[in-house]
């Protein structure tokens, strides 16, 4: 969320610097995560001065130009090369003098330099309005009123601004701090705290009241107070569409809103003040002169503000006219045909509250997320829509000209009440492991509006105001006090007091260290990815979320593998060249009418394995790097005999699954495939493995026997083959059919190298692959292992085309 450090001020009086006001509101939980000057002009024309042209006449070098000798205010003459050709002997100009920074519309900048223009010295540059960023023409210098005296600043003649963004990180439970109004009130208690000197100003709509009483020529007609509590309408009659004025449109600009025009401009004002949204309908198309809130038929068709016809479903809150025919998505969009245009002349302005879960199943259903659908689905004040439409009614008579005709709709037939709340001291005390005065504690709560009904030296009773949806338990309470104090100003406790436990079992969140550490030193960084996700086409048995923030983080994962290459993409593109990260997390999955998760640890490498340095120059990660470091973890499991066999996926280009003595797939490891180095962006291989943890820890948990092999008497022997081959075979293929062509001596076989470059033919690889031959009964000769061989090459050039690479 965006705040603009001078409209905050609308509403605090303080002379607290941003960067002091910044700290303040993180320490209170309002985390400022940046502030960005923002500059009405580039540069706020400093150093650019009002100047006295006493001369002017012809360059003698060039016709198009002309010496000046200018007056800035200091008691010397200076000469200026000029080109444009309005300029002459009397003018009061806008000079920018030497050392002066201008800015360009393409965002570059340059310095003004004492030089030379054809032989002839220019100490500084008379400006026209687009080289100061004061508009668009370049017809000429910008001619300033005569009553100027030279030297003047030229930001004090056009009163240019300076403000400061702050971007606050807000909580999705701090909807009482989502405008401007709310951020004031919450520094101002915190400011209170720390014996800062500020004020809350009081919100005034003195300036409010009704041009026509005549009856309002609307009315309305809430069919559901459930979906609708409270609903609040005024009409405005010959209301002016025109721009709005230059410090409301800084205003928005300075929180990354762009102006539209005045009615807009109001509502989106109103908005980021107070916290209320407001929607403005055309009056004029209101049929039956009657606004109704309620739901129309499933089905239903309705056309809204970005030109989508939408099918309404009977489970909607829908704002109607008085034919039953929609307007708008309540709380949500509103529609094309009632909406506000250039001609309109008659508005109804809505202020509202709305369920926030209707609202929030509305918006997910209709894939629209608005600054209004934001804060309704989330629970604003409904204590506060007769105030944000006063205020709305103060600034539409001042900006567009607007007669106030009739009074002031407004159903509210069931009071939304405060939440009760009982405090205890000691709870206090015991929850922050320190005694803060009571008296503070009252402070706190009277600046953050909780009212104090009734106390005793023991408890206090409380009343929280409905605006604050996220405090309704006495530890909310103590949260809101804490943060106030400052969490900086609890003191740590010189000791700490537990009761410690021996638990003889296996105990897994140590083992989980262990490796953590292990992974650690050889040089990976642990991340942490969101367990949301989107749906991938072609999988399915997902465990969806009923209530989806976005289409993006709509299932659980099945997977750690995308959000670890989303990690590795992020750091690729911030110019990271050895990226070693690993991830425990979980997955998810539905089957049938049965959920499962399953922790999982997650290993990937990109880039160079190791930085250049004095001993070693940098190399490539590959996957045999990849696979030491798994087998260096699972060590430590004495897992005793591993086997390693090829395995299909479509996230690996090449894989192999690794298998305990008793079969069980323990890890997948390989080099992700093409697709899905596409999709996320990622430039170069990357090599992932997945262990599977669960099973990981219950096998090096488990009570094993002992049992003792024969070594081997005779000795094995290697060979290895090199193969061209078409790109679409693939290596578990290989596998397969060596197994089947030598089932009796082969013992093992493994792929460690694959070569895809230009200098092959097209759609060819090559593949080097070693096999690992042995009788248990004899030791092998050279005619039985080239027999062996045989068979197997055999095998391969019948089955796939291969052929042996010299």
């Amino acid at each position: 969320m965006k705040i603009s450090y001078n409209w905050l001020k609308n509403y605090i009086k303080t002379d607290l610097p941003v960067e002091k006001i910044s700290a303040i509101l993180t320490e209170t939980g309002l985390e400022v995560e940046g502030v960005e000057k923002i500059e009405s002009v580039k540069g706020s024309l400093k150093g650019v001065v009002v100047g006295h042209v006493l001369e002017c006449g012809k360059h003698p070098n060039a016709d198009k130009l002309k010496i000046t000798k200018v007056d800035l205010g200091d008691g010397n003459l200076v000469q200026i090369v000029c080109g444009a050709p309005n300029v002459a002997a009397g003018q009061k100009v806008s000079v920018a003098t030497i050392g002066t920074t201008l800015y360009a519309k393409n965002g570059e900048s340059f310095q003004i330099k004492k030089n030379k223009i054809r032989g002839e010295e220019s100490n500084g540059m008379i400006c026209a309005e687009d080289e100061l960023g004061l508009g668009e023409s370049h017809e000429g210098i910008i001619v300033l009123d005569e009553t100027l005296k030279a030297g003047t600043p030229l930001d004090e003649v056009y009163r240019i601004s300076e403000d400061y963004c702050l971007e606050i990180g807000l909580t999705p439970n701090r909807t009482d701090a989502m405008c401007h109004y709310g951020v004031a009130r919450d520094l101002h208690a915190a400011a209170k705290c720390r014996k800062i000197q500020t004020e809350l100003l009081p919100i005034s709509t003195q300036n409010f009241h009704i041009d026509k009483e005549t009856g309002n020529p609307i009315s309305v007609e809430v069919e559901d107070a459930n979906l609708c509590p409270r609903y609040t309408g005024i009409y405005l009659e010959n209301v002016e569409i025109k721009p709005s004025p230059d410090w409301l449109q800084i205003f928005l600009k300075v929180i990354g809103l762009s102006p539209i025009n005045n009615v807009v401009d109001i509502t989106n004002y109103i908005l980021h003040s107070y916290g209320q949204p407001l929607h403005a309908f055309d009056a004029d198309k209101i049929k039956g002169e009657q606004v109704r809130i309620g739901t129309v038929a499933g089905g239903t068709k309705f056309v809204t503000l970005d030109g989508v016809e939408r099918l309404l479903s009977d489970n909607e809150l829908i704002i109607k006219d008085g034919e039953n025919n929609p307007m708008c998505i309540a709380g949500v969009y509103g529609g094309k045909e009632s909406g506000v245009g250039n001609e309109t002349q008659n508005i109804f302005l809505e202020s509202a509250y709305f369920d926030p879960v209707s609202i929030r199943k509305t918006s997910k259903k209709e894939g629209l997320n608005t600054d209004a659908s934001f804060r309704y689905e989330r629970g604003i004040d409904p204590n506060n829509t007769v105030l944000a439409l006063k205020k709305a009614c103060e600034l539409f008579k001042e900006l567009a000209n607007a007669t106030i005709v009739g009074e002031m709709i407004d159903v509210y037939p069931k009071l939304v009440e405060a939440q009760n709340v009982v405090l205890r001291y000691h709870k206090i005390d015991q929850i922050l492991g320190k005694r803060i005065h009571r008296n503070q504690i009252k402070e706190i709560l009277k600046s953050l509006e909780i009212q104090i009904i009734a106390e005793n030296d023991d408890n206090l009773d409380l009343l929280v105001p409905p605006y604050r949806v996220d405090v309704t338990r006495e530890i909310d309470v103590i949260e809101e006090i804490a943060r106030i104090y400052g969490y900086n100003h609890i003191d740590i406790p010189e000791k700490f007091s537990f009761t410690y436990e021996n638990h003889n079992v296996f105990d897994e969140e140590a083992l989980e260290d262990v490796v953590a550490k292990q992974l650690k030193y050889n040089g990976f960084n642990e991340v942490m990815n969101n367990s949301l996700t989107k749906k991938r086409e072609g999988e399915s048995q997902y465990v969806e979320i009923l209530n989806p923030l976005s289409r993006d983080l709509a299932v659980m994962r099945k997977s750690l593998i995308y959000g670890m290459l989303e990690s590795v993409a992020f750091n690729m593109n911030r110019n990271q060249k050895e990226i070693k990260f690993f991830e425990f997390g979980k997955i998810y999955e539905k089957s049938k009418d049965k959920y499962f998760e399953e922790k999982k640890l997650a290993v990937a490498l990109f880039g160079n394995y190791q930085e250049d340095n004095w001993i070693s120059s940098q190399n490539a990660s590959t996957f045999y790097h990849l696979k030491g470091i798994v087998n260096q973890v699972l060590s430590g499991f004495k897992l005793g005999k591993i086997d390693e066999i090829p395995m299909e996926s479509s996230q690996f280009k090449e894989g192999i699954e690794l298998l305990t003595s008793k079969k069980i797939g323990i890890a997948r490891l390989g080099t992700v495939s093409a697709p899905l180095l596409k999709e996320f962006g990622l430039k170069g291989e990357v090599f992932y493995a997945e262990i599977e943890w669960k099973k990981l820890v219950k096998t090096a948990s488990e009570k094993k026997q002992t049992s003792l092999t024969e070594i081997p008497k005779f000795p094995g022997s290697r060979r290895d083959l090199a193969l061209f081959l078409n790109k679409e075979v693939k290596y578990i293929d290989l596998y397969k059919s060596a197994f089947e062509s030598e089932r009796k001596l082969l013992k093992t076989m493994g792929l460690f190298d694959v070569y895809e470059g230009n200098k092959l033919p097209e759609n060819k690889k090559s593949y080097a692959l070693n096999f690992y031959l042995q009788d248990e009964h004899k030791t092998l000769t050279d005619k039985d292992i080239d027999k062996a061989m045989d068979k197997i090459i055999k095998n391969f050039s019948d089955r796939f085309g291969a052929e042996l690479r010299n």
